[in-house]
């Protein structure tokens, strides 16, 4: 019988509403963007991976910040790092911040974590990822995940050989993106290693890599027995695309809705970043969002090159005017905002 996406599922004792995972995604999974994935239909959402080292050293002149609310239950930040006394002590003040779940980095691809024996790196070493995942397990009550890459070489079934034996010492669940670290994300994902994970533990397994559709992530649910897909770029500056997935909406987007969700991910994210970061941050969402055929091309050049995030909402209004309407019924729909219960410094790397 095939699995609802719309169906609850559960990580340990973290019960989850859909079957829709939210990836965590290096300068992209703000707060911001994880309340507008909720929003649209995703049952949990991630962080962008912190670095435990960051944590430890509490060193926020080269770190950004993460912020939790107990709106975004259910919540899992992932850390990353190589050694599983700073890992432990670093979940533990993840606990402490609210989260739900901790999430362990054993995917980066990125040269600047991977050098450092962490990442993907970690499932060329089992014995060692298992110590952290141990050690982690240890120190906090919450559940503990784990998301993979397949290896570090391409072909390779790393992943596989280390998964049975990151369960045994105390993963909750696993998530599989099945590329390798060389590949980045050129390619295509190769899901069959995904049936064979879930064949080989008893815990829940979560399929990431190439979740762009509805048919896709019903078909990855039959085909491989996962518990849940994970949506990653398929949602950058396009959260219709968790909407569709979800079942949730069908058609494309207006202009004009388009619009308001831009501008209301702006100026949630100056409210989190503030003004001077968020310029910089958001310009690379105005292609993602008004990319796919919505607007002209130069359109969202014209954009990067304007002064204030003022000015550039005043030229989105301009070409959208019914957008104004539009989010006024978005802003008076939202739910308010809990308080942040904790910044945490977090990677200006690259996720897996």
């Amino acid at each position: 019988m095939p699995v609802d996406i719309q169906s609850a599922w559960r990580i340990g004792s973290v019960e989850i509403p859909s079957r829709i995972v939210l990836a965590p995604m290096a300068g992209v999974s703000v707060q911001a963007f994880r309340r507008q994935g909720r929003r649209f239909g995703a049952g949990l959402v991630c962080s962008e991976m912190v670095s435990c080292a960051g944590l430890s050293h509490g060193n926020e002149r080269t770190l950004g910040y993460l912020r939790i609310g107990r709106d975004e239950t259910p919540l899992a930040v992932q850390i990353f790092g190589s050694e599983p006394a700073v890992m432990a002590e670093a979940a533990r003040m993840v606990e402490d911040a609210g989260a739900d779940i901790v999430d362990l980095n054993f995917g980066c691809p990125v040269r600047k974590v991977t050098k450092t024996g962490a990442g993907a790196t970690l499932l060329e070493d089992p014995e060692r990822a298992s110590r952290i995942v141990g050690a982690v397990a240890a120190a906090i009550s919450l559940p503990v995940t784990v998301k993979m890459r397949r290896g570090l070489a391409d072909g390779s079934r790393a992943a596989l050989a280390a998964g049975p034996q990151l369960v045994d010492a105390g993963a909750a669940s696993l998530t599989l993106h099945p590329r390798s670290a060389r590949q980045m994300y050129t390619g295509t994902a190769d899901h069959s290693l995904t049936t064979e994970l879930v064949e080989l533990v008893d815990v829940p397994v979560v399929a990431s890599g190439d979740v762009t559709s509805r048919a896709r992530a019903q078909e990855l649910l039959d085909e491989t027995g996962c518990a849940a897909v994970m949506v990653g770029r398929a949602a950058q500056g396009n959260p219709w695309a968790v909407g569709e997935i979800a079942g949730e909406r069908e058609n494309e987007p207006s202009r004009e809705e388009v619009v308001a969700e831009l501008v209301l991910f702006m100026r949630a994210t100056v409210r989190e970043l503030d003004e001077r970061r968020a310029t910089g941050f958001l310009k690379k969402f105005y292609g993602w969002y008004l990319g796919r055929g919505r607007f002209p091309k130069p359109f969202k050049q014209e954009l990067v090159q304007l002064p204030t995030l003022a000015d550039v909402e005043e030229r989105l209004f301009a070409v959208a005017p019914g957008a104004v309407a539009a989010l006024a019924r978005l802003e008076g729909e939202l739910p308010a905002e809990d308080d942040v219960l904790l910044d945490l410094p977090i990677s200006v790397y690259g996720g897996g």
